[in-house]
């Protein structure tokens, strides 16, 4: 191989070494812009899943709640049939 050869594919090695840099720069842009993607859905599941226990904390308190009402009037109901079948009304 002689010098003219030689230069030649050292420009040709230089040209595809800049093209492969060129290749590796996109692909790492990519990866960061995906892995922010990533990151905003991540954050924007999280907040729902926040907002949803909220929801189903104050059904379930309210459900809670009336359970315990249904439990004292049947209790009471309970008592009053009672004293009623006794005749202690």
């Amino acid at each position: 191989m002689n010098a003219e050869q030689m230069e030649e594919l050292k420009r040709h090695l230089g040209v595809v070494t800049e093209s492969l840099r060129n290749d590796i720069r996109l692909i790492a842009e990519g990866h960061a812009t995906i892995q922010q993607e990533l990151h905003d859905h991540r954050e924007e599941i999280r907040d729902e899943f926040k907002e949803m226990r909220a929801i189903l904390r104050l059904s379930f308190s309210q459900l809670d709640q009336r359970i315990r009402t249904l439990e004292s009037d049947v209790t009471m109901l309970k008592t009053r049939m009672e004293r009623l079948e006794t005749g202690q009304a």
